[in-house]
């Protein structure tokens, strides 16, 4: 996809966002399905479990361990919402704005199709108390029924959901006060039991639970606090109205929660809660309206999920996060994203057939868990970087998201362990897919700032270390480019030379009038390495002298962190430029700089790239072998390089008299042994050099030491001589091929 493609893409989506769907305010948009979702089935059905197997006290501290996770995830929301111009997606958008699409689609796409399997779940909860009044009813027709009419619903507008909304949070508010007027009745008769004995439940017998596994059952009640934010692309105001909706509502159902437990503590015995599931339906003042306000949870949150979860689909397809995804992104005439309800509705009646999700429910919250979870990790990290982008008007104390983070992970592995790791492991597989795709980012992200102050960080603690590591050398190339041409026709060998760890600095030199050309050559040979997972950055200076233009980058970039350790030239078959290279290797050798001078084959080019020589001088009449080779460690580590990257043979070669060929040898296989040159062939010529030269098994490089005072003249005769390209190296003192 071209750029040009791309800020069209962009255009399109701001467009739809600036007119279309601007519609909704705090109290519809956000407070009132936020509230609707948290205030569930749990609430009606399950707390006065919590209460009888924990106590009013072991009670009070699960519901307040959960609203402090699900609430420092939302202050942590509130805080990166008012910190970005948050579009259509929610979560999705927060968090790929944050620390990219990759990451993004990784965490929005299993967050679509829990919020998705969702529906299928609550539908599921309606059911239930639809069939405690009507038992004869059928329960797939009831499912099919409950399905068709929040699909008519979201299918014709969101506007039409939150006006029935606000039926149901009447509905509920009456349940809620039944419950309270049998304060009234003198229902609240019996003995608080403070501390629980955690007896389990009918399902197992009463054999008996622990603290954890009461939260386990506990926490998904504290969750839906997304339902608001999923609708951020259609909020007036997004910046305030997430964070005053999604706070209240969750500020309120937490005193819900909690007066609820005292009631249930007071109205029933323990044997009593733990037995009676419809415990809150049989207390209450007047038991239909509880069973309105169980009806009135379940439906109102399938019909938030069924509104939402398109909404992720559609931002995910504005991104192409998927093949196919901009289907998914295209809006009807009144801004609903009707292809997404479409796939949405298709996989909930497919979930409905199944017609039990139990085996993958904790896998559905693990998905929403780990949202939570990357929302507060992109606020924790955003707060460490101090960027001066990072001004939040909703700013959150430091401990606040990394409490959320740490939260969320251990409540993942708190409920299921294995589903735990099923869906980070789910996650992580998208995320990997995901960056094979080479998405087009249309806006910018924290990454590189991210990666900024890591790189800061380790440059600081480095700084502290000894200077020269040879452990961790590595092949860090400056090239000189004087035109494209040549550095294409050493493209090969450059790469080679480094890959995969080392990197490439392209220095152009070029005078005014060519510059131009030569910025977008290098442009494109930069983008040819990247292909080849090579790190290069490249810059072009305008001067018609070559020589000090050169020179002065060796000096400069001495400063720099992450600077160059070898100069690779390339020496040219006449001898016009060779006073000016000769000054340029000796200001390498000043400044510590490594030196490769590559003397090209103008017949075999790089031949085969089969074979590498390395010539090593003779060591007579010692052959002792230390720490300290001389001028090879270079020619060593660069041959050894190349042939690992060419998977091909390397053999060590040194010239003797015959009276040192024994020696030789012995010398060369405890050379190869130390150096853990595995492969490596040793090979010892006898007599001359020259002769060795012309009898020495042919090699598509050889590589040779390059002496204080060079003869480039002579260098030139070696290509003819070896019949292949030869590489010159001088140490800068830093190699060691034994570390």
């Amino acid at each position: 996809m071209s750029q040009q493609t791309d800020g069209t893409l962009q255009e399109q989506v701001d467009e739809r966002e600036s007119s279309v769907q601007q519609k909704y305010g705090t109290f519809a948009g956000v407070f009132v399905p936020t509230l609707l979702t948290i205030l569930g089935v749990i609430l009606f059905l399950r707390q006065g479990w919590v209460v009888g197997n924990a106590g009013l006290l072991g009670g009070w501290l699960i519901v307040t361990i959960a609203f402090i996770i699900v609430g420092f995830t939302a202050l942590s929301m509130s805080c990166i919402t008012t910190n970005i111009r948050i579009k259509a997606g929610g979560a999705y958008s927060i968090i790929s704005q944050s620390l990219g699409l990759e990451v993004g689609g990784s965490v929005g796409i299993p967050l679509y199709l829990a919020q998705t399997f969702a529906i299928t779940m609550y539908i599921f909860g309606f059911r239930e108390g639809w069939l405690y009044i009507f038992p004869g009813h059928s329960a797939l027709l009831v499912d099919i029924i409950v399905f068709g009419t929040l699909f008519t619903i979201a299918f014709m507008s969101a506007k039409l959901a939150f006006r029935i909304q606000y039926i149901i949070l009447a509905v509920i508010i009456g349940a809620l006060l039944s419950v309270a007027g049998s304060v009234f009745t003198g229902a609240m008769e019996h003995d608080i039991q403070w501390w629980g004995e955690y007896p389990g439940a009918p399902e197992n017998n009463f054999e008996g639970v622990s603290f954890w596994v009461v939260f386990a059952v506990m926490f998904p009640a504290a969750t839906g606090i997304m339902a608001g934010a999923n609708m951020s692309g259609e909020l007036k105001n997004p910046k305030k109205s997430i964070p005053i909706g999604t706070i209240s509502a969750i500020a309120i159902t937490y005193v819900i929660y909690m007066a609820s437990a005292y009631w249930l503590a007071r109205v029933a015995p323990t044997e009593e809660l733990v037995s009676n599931y419809n415990i809150m339906i049989d207390k209450a003042f007047w038991a239909p309206a509880v069973l309105g306000g169980l009806l009135g949870a379940t439906f109102s949150s399938a019909l938030a999920s069924i509104v939402g979860a398109p909404r992720i689909l559609q931002a995910l397809g504005d991104h192409r996060i998927f093949p196919g995804g901009e289907m998914f992104s295209k809006l009807a005439k009144n801004g609903e994203p009707r292809n997404a309800i479409l796939l949405t509705g298709g996989i909930v009646i497919f979930t409905l057939l199944l017609r039990d999700l139990n085996t993958i429910a904790p896998l559905i919250t693990m998905f929403f868990l780990i949202t939570y979870m990357m929302i507060n990790l992109v606020v924790f990290i955003e707060q460490r970087m101090d960027m001066i982008s990072f001004r939040p008007t909703f700013p959150v104390p430091k401990f606040v998201p990394a409490v959320g983070t740490i939260g969320c992970l251990f409540t993942m592995f708190i409920i299921n362990p294995t589903f735990g790791l099923v869906a980070l492991g789910l996650v992580i597989a998208a995320y990997l897919y995901l960056t094979n795709r080479k998405l087009k980012v249309p806006y910018g992200d924290m990454r590189s700032g991210l990666f900024v102050s890591l790189a800061e960080w380790a440059a600081k603690k480095v700084s502290l270390l000894p200077s020269e590591n040879e452990r961790a050398w590595k092949a860090n190339l400056l090239v000189p480019v004087r035109s494209s041409r040549e550095l294409r026709g050493t493209f090969s060998l450059i790469r080679n030379l480094v890959y995969p760890k080392g990197s490439i600095k392209l220095i152009g030199v070029s005078g005014n009038k060519a510059s131009g050309n030569l910025r977008e050559e290098l442009t494109n040979l930069t983008a040819a390495f990247r292909q080849e997972n090579v790190y290069t950055r490249w810059s072009v200076l305008d001067s018609s002298n070559y020589r000090e233009a050169i020179i002065d980058s060796l000096q400069t970039l001495q400063g720099t962190f992450f600077r160059p350790n070898i100069l690779f030239l390339r020496l040219p078959l006449t001898s016009e430029h060779d006073q000016d290279i000769l000054t340029i290797i000796n200001e390498a050798t000043t400044n510590n700089m490594g030196i490769q001078l590559f003397v090209e084959d103008p017949v075999a080019k790089l031949g085969r790239s089969a074979t590498v020589n390395v010539w090593i001088r003779e060591q007579s009449p010692h052959w002792d072998l230390s720490m300290d080779l001389g001028n090879i460690d270079l020619a060593l580590l660069s041959g050894y390089k190349l042939s690992k990257n060419w998977n091909a043979s390397l053999r060590i070669i040194t010239v003797v008299e015959e009276s040192e060929v024994e020696k030789a040898y012995q010398y060369l296989e405890n050379l190869l042994e130390l150096s853990r040159l595995k492969g490596a062939i040793p090979h010892v010529e006898i007599g001359d050099f020259k002769e060795a030269l012309k009898n020495a098994p042919q090699a598509d490089v050889d590589f040779f030491g390059l002496a204080k005072d060079p003869d480039f003249e002579q260098y030139r005769s070696y290509v003819d001589i070896t019949s292949s390209a030869c590489v010159f190296v001088a140490d800068s003192g830093n190699e060691n091929i034994m570390a």
